[in-house]
C-alpha cells in the first residue's frame, strides 16, 4: 500500500502542483488520469520517491520513503515516462546494481534483459540505445527482484506490439499477485477491465473513484470522461 499525509510540493515557491494531499492506494491496479498538466506525473514522482514532498510524508507498505528508506525501495519499481538512465553505463552494470539493492541474483540481470528483447545488448552504453531500447532497459530492471509496489508512467510508449502485449501480461500477473500497481496513461483500453480504482488531480489534491462501475460501457466511459478532466463523481 501507498500512503500519502499532508504531502504538499511545488516546482515554484508559493505555487503548489499538490496542497494537503491525504491518499491511500492499496493493492490492485490503480488508474492516474487527467488531461496533461494536472498533476498525475508529480504525483506519481511523489509516490516513487523521485521528488521530495516540501511537507508530508510518503509510506510504501508503511515504510516512511525518507526516513527509511532501503526497507521502503526495497520492493518499489518506477518506470518513468521519460527513460534518463546514466549515458556512459552500460545495461549490465545498471542491472547489476538494480540486483543488488533488490538483493536478486547478479544473474537476473541477463535473464531481464532477455525477456524485454534487449540479449546481448547488455555491454552497449546508454548513449548507444534508442529511444525504445531504453524504455525496454527500464522496463528490464522494474522486473529484477520481487517488487510489489509498481508505479509505470506511460509504459505502452514506443513499444512495438510483441512487447505490448509481454508489458500487459506481466501487469496482469502483478495483479492477480496482489501487487500494488499504478499507471499513468493515455492509452485506456488495455487497463480498463483490470483497473480496481481511478485517480485524478483537481485543484492540487486527488480525488478517488473506487470502486470502478461494474458495467464495461459506464467503466469505460468514466474513465474517458477523467483522462480529458471530468469529475470521478466518487469520494
Amino acid at each position: 500500500m501507498i500512503v500519502l499525509r499532508g504531502v504538499r510540493f511545488g516546482y515554484s515557491e508559493g505555487e503548489p502542483v499538490l496542497d494537503r494531499v491525504d491518499l491511500d492506494i492499496p493493492a490492485g491496479l490503480t488508474l492516474l488520469l487527467g488531461p496533461n498538466g494536472c498533476g498525475k506525473s508529480t504525483l506519481m514522482r511523489i509516490a516513487a520517491g523521485v521528488e521530495r514532498p516540501d511537507a508530508g510524508s510518503v509510506a510504501i507498505d508503511g515504510h516512511d520513503l525518507w526516513k527509511d528508506e532501503v526497507a521502503a525501495r526495497a520492493s518499489l519499481a518506477y518506470v518513468p515516462e521519460q527513460p534518463d538512465l546514466t549515458p556512459y553505463a552500460t545495461l549490465e552494470e545498471i542491472l547489476a546494481l538494480v540486483c543488488r539493492l533488490r538483493g536478486a541474483p547478479i544473474a537476473r540481470a541477463a535473464e531481464a534483459l532477455e525477456r524485454v528483447g534487449l540479449a546481448g545488448l547488455g555491454r552497449r552504453s546508454v548513449r548507444e540505445l534508442s529511444m525504445g531500447q531504453r524504455r525496454r532497459a527500464v522496463l528490464a530492471a522494474a522486473r529484477i527482484g520481487s517488487p510489489r509496489t509498481i508505479l509505470l508512467d506511460e509504459p505502452l510508449e514506443t513499444l512495438d506490439r510483441a512487447m505490448r502485449e509481454e508489458v500487459l501480461a506481466w501487469v496482469e500477473g502483478l495483479r492477480a499477485s496482489g501487487a500494488t500497481i499504478v499507471i499513468v496513461t493515455h492509452d485506456i483500453d488495455p487497463f480498463a477491465r483490470s483497473a480496481a480504482r481511478a485517480v485524478t488531480v483537481r485543484g492540487s489534491s486527488p480525488v478517488v473513484r473506487d470502486p470502478l462501475p461494474p458495467d464495461v460501457a459506464e467503466r469505460q466511459a468514466l474513465l474517458e470522461s477523467l483522462a480529458r478532466g471530468g469529475h470521478p463523481g466518487g469520494r
